[in-house]
């Protein structure tokens, strides 16, 4: 058992009611969030797998919620060549599956095929402030969405694929920071033996995640690195790309996601951020804590979420004015500390 007794006990029914739903449904789209990550993708590959293989006579579609391309990092994932962007899905589901996320708000263009589905089923390890699914699993403390489909995927079918596992350790791996992130629990490392042992590579999803970098994103995260600057004797830590920054290394935005971990090397750091500004006139911010500190606080008060340790938000402006509104808020963080007075 890859959780604890007390755990299963709990997701048990759970999952019972979610396979009632997809025994149901003739038609399946399974999506994770906006701007996807590892855990989100690798999630989703692997649950839609599982479905198949359980239920060969569904009609299950893939989607990704963005009008986009897979990030470039991530087209290594076994299925992801079968991903459709959800505006150019114009089906009406029985079942609409949510995977790493569990509110509709973050689902971008596929929120439009959420509302038109007769059914919702969620996997999902954020905080979730209202219930939007029929069925679901939403535990914040597994390490990463990968964890909950991995155990639902025993659950059903009793063991793994190897292509299912390369998809969930993809997941897990992106979600710890290589286990080095606080979520990095007793769970996620019985997760990861197992996938492991069902066929994941290690060495693969290092290779195409965290070795196969462009010099073009080397050359960017050079210029990150230039601008770190911080406040409160260094523990709260910054740095930022704008759109001319992007445009001038040709790197896009879908690459930037692992700029926020140069910012957090800072020794002393304990909460790191990243800003980039992404089309529509928007700043899209990703803040990381090496501390007890809940930043996911400062970034639902931002309009976004996460968890404590690593949350993000997306605002109106650029980079100044999105740092004129953040950083007080970072900083009120510490009001009241001795060592910040």
């Amino acid at each position: 058992m890859l959780c604890d007794e007390t755990v299963m006990a709990v997701q048990t029914p759970s999952f019972d009611a979610i396979t009632s739903l997809v025994e149901d449904a003739q038609t399946i789209a399974v999506c994770a969030h906006t701007s996807p990550d590892g855990d989100a993708l690798g999630s989703e590959l692997a649950l839609v797998e599982m479905i198949e293989r359980r239920w060969p006579k569904k009609d299950v579609v893939a989607l990704l919620a963005d009008d986009d391309e897979v990030p470039r990092i991530y087209q290594f994932l076994p299925g992801a060549d079968r991903l459709v962007r959800a505006v150019d899905y114009h089906g009406t589901p029985d079942l609409f599956f949510c995977v790493d996320l569990s509110q509709p708000g973050r689902l971008s263009d596929a929120q439009a095929v959420l509302e038109r589905s007769a059914h919702v089923a969620v996997l999902d390890h954020h905080p979730a402030t209202e219930r939007c699914w029929d069925a679901g699993v939403v535990r914040p403390d597994a390490a990463a969405a990968g964890v909950l489909v991995a155990e639902y995927a025993l659950y059903v079918l009793g063991e793994l694929t190897p292509t299912m596992a390369q998809n969930l350790l993809c997941a897990l791996v992106t979600d710890t920071g290589r286990f080095q992130y606080q979520n990095a629990n007793g769970e996620a490392f019985r997760v990861a033996s197992a996938l492991v042992d069902a066929g994941a590579s290690p060495s693969d999803v290092a290779l195409h995640v965290y070795q196969s970098d462009r010099l073009s994103y080397l050359h960017l995260s050079a210029t990150v690195m230039g601008r770190i600057t911080t406040f409160e004797q260094g523990r709260i830590a910054y740095s930022y790309a704008t759109t001319a920054d992007l445009e001038s290394n040709a790197v896009p935005v879908a690459e930037c996601d692992g700029l926020v971990d140069i910012v957090r090397r800072v020794d002393g750091c304990e909460i790191a951020l990243f800003l980039k500004e992404v089309p529509g006139g928007k700043v899209r911010g990703n803040l990381r804590a090496k501390s007890a500190r809940d930043i996911s606080v400062v970034a639902r008060e931002m309009g976004g979420g996460g968890h404590p340790a690593a949350a993000g938000f997306t605002v109106e402006g650029d980079i100044d004015q999105a740092l004129a509104v953040v950083l007080p808020k970072l900083r009120a963080l510490y009001a009241g500390d001795e060592a910040g007075s």
